[in-house]
């Protein structure tokens, strides 16, 4: 019966794996990599999106396309999260620092629930001083 009961915990542990961090962690990860088809790979349909100076409302693919541009010009040498808060209902907010080539930036997101998937409504890289 152990046997049983062991081998259900084990096939079924990823049933209960908490997307939240299935979601954010590999946002970090493509973060850390400089890479935007990743990061939209989370995007919703529409997103808040502000990059330095330009902030707007954006299509999943016009903004993967303005992120893409800004790590074609900011190579990335590292993203170190700093401050991550859930609400286990609908929400994940991740704040860290971005060392690229460039300059250290800040970097926000925020994943939400949408229709049993969670998903970046807002991405947010602004200069560390901000």
């Amino acid at each position: 019966m152990k046997t049983l009961t062991v081998y259900l915990l084990v096939f079924f542990h990823p049933l209960f794996a908490d997307p939240f961090v299935d979601v954010s962690d590999d946002v970090i990860n493509a973060v850390r990599q400089g890479n935007a088809s990743a990061i939209a790979a989370y995007f919703n349909d529409k997103i808040d999106l502000k990059i330095l100076d330009q902030e707007e409302v954006y299509s999943k693919n016009q903004a993967e396309s303005i992120l893409k541009d800004f790590f074609g010009k900011h190579k990335v040498k590292s993203f170190t999260p700093s401050h991550s808060s859930a609400n286990k209902s609908s929400n994940q907010f991740v704040v860290g620092s971005l060392d690229t080539a460039n300059g250290k930036f800040r970097v926000s997101f925020l994943i939400k629930k949408f229709d049993e998937k969670y998903l970046i409504s807002q991405f947010r890289i602004e200069k560390e001083n901000e």
